[in-house]
C-alpha cells in the first residue's frame, strides 16, 4: 500500500516527449519540470502538482490503492483541460510498477502503460508511458521523466 512513500517531496524533473506521440520515428523534445508528491490516506493514496514551466501548463495526478484488489488507479488531470483522464491500473512488483488503461489520443483509441522504476531506496526514480494502437501488442515510448529529488 506504501510503494509510492518513494516518490514524496519536491523534484526537478528532465522530460522528453516525442513530437507525435503515435509515432515511433518523431523527434524528441526535451524540457524541464518540477513535481512536489504527497502522501494521504496512511499510504493509500498519493498526489502530485508537476509544473512544465517552459510548455506553460502544470497537471496532477492522483494514485489511489485499492486495498481489495491490491492494485493502484492512476488519474491524470492537465491544466490545460482540467479533465480527468481515465486511469491506467496496476501494481509494483520487485520496485518496478506497470499500469494500463485505455485511452485515446489526437481521436484514435490508445492502450496506455505507464512504468515506474528506479524506486528503490539509493535510487533515481523513471516514469516513462507507452501506447499502443493494436491493444497492447507493438507499443511506442513517447515520454520519460528522470526524477531527482530537490534537497
Amino acid at each position: 500500500m506504501n510503494d509510492f512513500d518513494f516518490l514524496i517531496g519536491t523534484w526537478d524533473v528532465a522530460n522528453r516527449w516525442r513530437a507525435d506521440f503515435l509515432d515511433a520515428d518523431s523527434a524528441w523534445e526535451e524540457f524541464p519540470a518540477v513535481s512536489r508528491v504527497s502522501r494521504h490516506f496512511d499510504g493509500g493514496a498519493s498526489f502530485d502538482e508537476i509544473d512544465f514551466p517552459t510548455k506553460g501548463f502544470g497537471g496532477l495526478t492522483l494514485r489511489l490503492f485499492d486495498r481489495e484488489r491490491e492494485q493502484w488507479s492512476l488519474y491524470w488531470s492537465s491544466r490545460r483541460t482540467g479533465v480527468l483522464f481515465p486511469p491506467v491500473v496496476g501494481r509494483f512488483e520487485g520496485g518496478r510498477g506497470v499500469f494500463e488503461g485505455e485511452d485515446t489520443h489526437d481521436g484514435k483509441p490508445v492502450r496506455v502503460r505507464f512504468v515506474w522504476s528506479g524506486t528503490e531506496p539509493g535510487q533515481a526514480p523513471r516514469w516513462e508511458q507507452f501506447f499502443s494502437l493494436d491493444g497492447g501488442t507493438g507499443w511506442i515510448q513517447n515520454w520519460t521523466m528522470d526524477f531527482t529529488r530537490r534537497p
